[in-house]
């Protein structure tokens, strides 16, 4: 396991694009989910101990935030060649079971991280209504094994600052966790 924090996307950027397939056998894209006051992609998987760490509490953001209105989706973009763990029958038993609300996708190709910059599970993104990146990076301060309490108190405010038509705090903490795990030889070059 590779500690690896997020790359910090440009604030301003535009909400890439992407269609993938979700676990409920539908095809979400960008054009599903952005017209909405806030979007919010992350990126996570099944077996990182840092994404199950806050399993129960992205299962409760979700709930919460799209009862406020929020697009909110979940991509994983694992090979799950090399990682049968994150293959998509397995997200299918994750997402029931984690309770999540929000589609969970699969990005097969890695094509969808690469778009996003994405370097770690976790990663959190969040875009205003026109699409344009207002923050990125971590959920909250804790990490397994850390003592503090899993909150999701920075990306909350982040979400509920776009809600309110204002712009989040400049100090943005990149998240940390496993790093994606890139078929053989296709590492992108910003993930080093």
């Amino acid at each position: 396991m590779a500690l690896t924090p997020s790359t910090m996307l440009p604030l301003g950027t535009s909400a890439p694009d992407f269609t993938l397939p979700d676990v409920s056998g539908k095809t979400v894209s960008l054009a599903n989910v952005r017209n909405a006051p806030a979007l919010v992609v992350m990126f996570i998987c099944n077996h990182c101990p840092y994404v199950k760490h806050l399993r129960s509490a992205l299962a409760a953001f979700g709930k919460e935030y799209q009862a406020k209105g929020v697009s909110i989706v979940a991509i994983s973009s694992n090979d799950a060649a090399g990682y049968p763990d994150d293959a998509p029958a397995k997200m299918v038993t994750e997402a029931r079971d984690a309770g999540y609300t929000f589609p969970y996708l699969y990005d097969e190709s890695q094509q969808v991280a690469q778009a996003y910059q994405a370097a770690c599970t976790p990663d959190f993104y969040v875009f205003d209504r026109e699409g344009k990146l207002k923050y990125r990076g971590q959920f909250d301060d804790s990490r397994p094994g850390n003592g503090t309490p899993v909150t999701g108190d920075d990306l909350k405010r982040a979400v509920d600052a776009v809600l309110a038509g204002k712009e989040p705090t400049a100090t943005q903490k990149p998240s940390i966790g496993c790093n994606i795990k890139w078929k053989p030889g296709s590492a992108p070059a910003y993930f080093g």
